[in-house]
């Protein structure tokens, strides 16, 4: 007759703890003491435990795993949120599922009933189109959920967005610019708020009029960011300055400027947002914000852990943001017309 294998339950009894406990034990989670869980851990190397996902669900109700709901692959600073998100979420025994929104709200809506299903035991959203629209998601499908960037959830990890920037337009301004334009993000709603909002800010402090015209919408990508370089371009007095959404809008509009023969920055200063790795070795190197993708991810991680423990005094965290300066600013020179 085959033997039959060591459960969770099966330790607990030897050790005189509950399932849970050992369950905890075994994926190190912090609330379980070093003493405890050394215990735990020798106790099933010497019953000859192994492992089983489905079993560990059955016994303490919880599946160890968690959803994330992002915009989609392409977007590169996502990259650092992730793994931010993994680390955190491997720390503690969880694995996680990632799901793309394509910022679609309903397809968004579909993403969350399919974890929910799945018994996930909560979800990371970012780039959210739902935003507070999750207080009312949450009773139809009880999950713990934390969203990043978003200020009017009660569960989010954010960006201090319009600090970054006025850093980043503050700098433009003491570089002697006073014509400075705004490339947009318009499928990004509340971040680009906040930073259209730091961007005027600025200006009013310094007795800059606020020019709609100089407004340029973009969708955020390469291409978008070409756009934008093009209708720069066209601009009459054209501006000494541009601030950027995000680093991949900035690069498509350097590229453009480049290509029409400006030079950088001598023509006109360029500031991103984000801090991407390559931005960096761009080329020039670009002065951008830094925003703290892996810790973005990992500190929503940790919230969502204190959601799932059933802890009431969470609150939104708000991270800083900071300037980087490189070689895309300089103060106003003498532009080249072309």
């Amino acid at each position: 007759m085959a033997q039959r294998s060591v459960s969770i339950k099966d330790i607990a009894r030897a050790a005189g703890v509950s399932p849970s406990t050992v369950s905890r034990a075994l994926h190190g989670h912090p609330r379980i003491s070093q003493a405890t869980a050394d215990r735990i851990r020798h106790l099933a190397q010497e019953m000859g435990y192994t492992p089983s996902l489905p079993a560990r669900s059955l016994v303490t109700k919880d599946t160890a795993t968690i959803g994330m709901i992002i915009t989609h692959a392409a977007d590169p600073f996502l990259a650092r949120l992730v793994l931010g998100v993994e680390d955190a979420a491997r720390s503690h025994g969880y694995s996680v599922f990632l799901s793309s929104s394509y910022r679609d709200p309903r397809r968004e809506e579909a993403v969350l009933r399919s974890f929910y299903e799945r018994r996930v035991s909560g979800v990371v959203v970012t780039g959210s189109q739902i935003d507070d629209g999750y207080l009312e998601l949450c009773r139809r499908y009880p999950l713990p959920v934390v969203l990043t960037n978003c200020r009017t959830y009660p569960y989010s990890v954010l960006t201090d967005n319009r600090s970054g920037a006025e850093q980043a337009v503050e700098h433009l301004v003491q570089l002697g610019h006073r014509r400075i334009a705004y490339a947009a993000s318009k499928l990004a709603s509340r971040a680009n708020r906040d930073r259209m909002a730091g961007y005027q800010a600025v200006l009013e402090r310094h007795g800059i009029p606020f020019e709609r015209d100089l407004i340029l919408d973009g969708d955020g990508t390469l291409a978008g960011g070409a756009r934008v370089g093009r209708r720069f371009l066209a601009l009459h007095p054209r501006p000494t300055a541009i601030f950027c959404f995000n680093d991949v809008m900035a690069m498509g509009v350097l590229h453009t400027l480049i290509e029409a023969g400006l030079r950088i920055p001598q023509d006109c200063s360029v500031v991103g947002f984000d801090d991407l790795e390559w931005a960096a070795y761009y080329c020039p190197p670009l002065t951008t914000v830094h925003q703290p993708g892996y810790r973005l991810g990992h500190q929503a991680m940790q919230m969502l852990f204190r959601l799932i423990e059933g802890q009431e005094d969470v609150r939104a965290e708000i991270l800083p943001a900071r300037l980087v300066v490189r070689r895309t600013t300089g103060p106003v020179g003498t532009p080249t017309q072309t």
